[in-house]
């Protein structure tokens, strides 16, 4: 059974920075692909960022670019997502998502595995 646990939201001010933590387990996490999702009240979950299997390959959507990075350390289990310079707009639940084919791709539909959240508020 593969489990992934988000941590790091909190709340913090404009401009403030985070560090999302997604630690898998039950397999090794150099199999898969992670991506990290998000969902603020009322709207759709969008895809914010995501990174193959071996993190030769990373992407971000339009809104994060040049604010947020992800990274991996495949020997802790654990992806990371580092958000610089948050905005209100960024306030969400951030889920992971674990894609067993390696990929990350920017559509729901092919992760195969899924955290249960953190939220990230960020105030005005």
């Amino acid at each position: 059974q593969v489990k992934l646990v988000e941590s790091g939201g909190g709340l913090v001010q404009d401009g403030a920075s985070l560090r999302l933590s997604c630690t898998v387990s039950g397999r090794p996490l150099s199999t898969y692909g992670i991506s990290w999702f998000r969902q603020a009240p009322g709207t759709e979950r969008e895809f914010v960022a995501g990174i193959i299997w071996n993190g030769a390959t990373t992407n971000f959507a339009d809104s994060v670019k040049g604010r947020f990075t992800i990274s991996r350390d495949n020997a802790k289990n654990t992806v990371y997502l580092q958000m610089n310079a948050l905005k209100p707009e960024d306030t969400a639940v951030y889920y992971c998502a674990a894609d067993g084919g390696g990929w990350a791709d920017p559509t729901e539909s092919g992760y195969d595995y899924w955290g249960q959240g953190t939220q990230v508020t960020v105030s005005a």
